[in-house]
């Protein structure tokens, strides 16, 4: 256990910010699964509206270093291209 007051600190700093980092890696896994979901139903406009609304949620994973810049440019192309790939 923790015995000096800095390091009791830095435990409750990164059971603060475990609890932060879990909810925002939720909220992406869900805005993602909306636009799969969307793509799997074959709703074109529901899913280019999904991931608009995905997209935002993204890009804040990455500027708070929950998700690799590369990670997050390789699922967004991904889900663009499905989108694309999808017959209007």
């Amino acid at each position: 256990m923790a015995h000096t007051r800095t390091v009791k600190k830095n435990v409750r700093q990164a059971a603060r910010r475990a609890t932060i980092n879990r909810a925002r890696m939720s909220r992406i896994r869900t805005y993602v699964k909306k636009v799969e979901e969307a793509i799997a139903a074959g709703k074109r406009e529901d899913a280019r509206a999904a991931l608009l609304a995905a997209q935002p949620e993204i890009d804040r994973g990455v500027s708070k270093g929950l998700v690799q810049k590369n990670a997050a440019a390789r699922k967004m192309s991904r889900l663009t291209a499905r989108i694309k790939g999808m017959t209007a």
